[in-house]
């Protein structure tokens, strides 16, 4: 039996909102670690720190996963004319 297009919308946006929930629980999971680790009392870019993130995922992945994955870019700050 075929699903009507708004089923599958409907479950679209519904597998959205788990993805949605799953991505906060680890980001919050993983920034409560941070802070343990003493990660928000330095300063560092926050580019530089992605990438460090990225190298430390790297070393934990196993097989073709291993493959370093590019972690997202944080936008960067607009630059002033001054």
């Amino acid at each position: 039996m075929r699903k009507s297009s708004s089923k599958i919308r409907q479950e679209i946006e519904r597998l959205h909102d788990q993805l949605k929930a799953a991505e906060t629980k680890e980001a919050e999971r993983i920034g409560r670690i941070a802070v343990k680790a003493g990660l928000s009392d330095i300063e560092i870019d926050e580019t530089k720190l992605a990438d460090l993130f990225a190298e430390i995922a790297g070393r934990f992945q196993s097989g073709s996963e291993k493959r370093r994955q590019a972690a997202p870019k944080p936008p960067r700050p607009p630059e002033s004319d001054a």
